[in-house]
């Protein structure tokens, strides 16, 4: 093509401009009370078939007293709150089975306990990459939680669950460690609750990645601060609720928490 006949092309054609990322907006606008929508219709899922899920809940009580049981034999007794708030942080990837039950209900799919604990839909791989993260960063807040207790209190032995409200709440070591503790326990506590809220579901949903999953769960969290912050307050709550029965109300109460936090996913999904 000779110059002339180049310099004509480039006339005619329009200039090169980049393509451009497609702006997505992860804004819902649900209301705040929608969290309680989504514990009525995981309520309605735990009843639906409510054998498996019970089963579930009664493996994961189970679970909680062997690991307790553990602790107090080995002597690691004063890592017992910081392991009970840890529970929060691998708590979405202990329910991937109960998100698969919510999936096959709305999918018109049998629901079995196998299908339950081996879910043949997901990123595979990934849902075990996605565990590991969330094991990490409860074993992280678990050390951090030993080295704040060194920092306060030296090398002091554990005074024993006889003393420790008192140690806590009335010594001025104690009452810095809370304050400090609490702060640093609820950055652990967001940021985990941000990329695991949706990711499992997401990706038994859609077959996406473990970094691409954490990513919008993150995003879809932080867009739709009103219900989720309800929402999270409400699985502190009933977890609480849990502990204080000694653990038998996970029975009923962790089924509950994860079919609702499958249709808090359907509700911030997009269609």
């Amino acid at each position: 093509m000779t110059q002339k006949a180049m310099t004509q092309t480039a006339d005619i054609l329009p200039p090169y401009e980049p393509a451009r990322p497609r702006a997505v907006n992860h804004n819902r606008n649900l209301p705040a009370t929608a969290a309680f929508g989504w514990l009525a219709a995981g309520w309605r899922d735990l009843w639906t078939r409510p054998g498996p899920s019970l089963a579930y809940g009664l493996g994961i009580t189970l679970v909680s007293f062997a690991v307790i049981y553990a602790m107090f034999q080995f002597g690691w007794a004063q890592i017992l709150f910081p392991a009970l708030a840890g529970f929060l942080v691998v708590g979405p990837v202990l329910a991937t089975g109960l998100y698969e039950k919510s999936r096959r209900i709305e999918a018109g799919e049998k629901v079995t306990l196998g299908s339950m604990l081996l879910p043949r839909r997901g990123g595979g791989m990934h849902l075990f990459f996605v565990g590991a993260i969330l094991m990490t960063l409860m074993l992280l807040w678990m050390r951090a939680a030993v080295l704040l207790y060194a920092l306060f209190f030296g090398w002091r032995p554990f005074p024993g669950f006889d003393h420790v409200t008192e140690m806590l709440f009335t010594t001025p070591p104690g009452i810095g460690m809370l304050v400090v503790g609490t702060a640093i326990g609820g950055l652990f506590a967001a940021f985990s609750f941000a990329i695991g809220a949706f990711s499992i579901p997401m990706m038994l949903d859609r077959r996406l990645d473990a970094f691409s999953a954490m990513g919008l769960s993150l995003s879809l969290v932080s867009n739709n601060l009103p219900a989720t912050l309800v929402w999270a307050v409400i699985v502190v709550g009933l977890t609480l609720v849990s502990i204080a029965t000694a653990f038998l109300g996970f029975i009923v109460i962790f089924p509950l928490l994860g079919h609702a936090t499958w249709h808090a996913y359907a509700a911030v999904r997009e269609e």
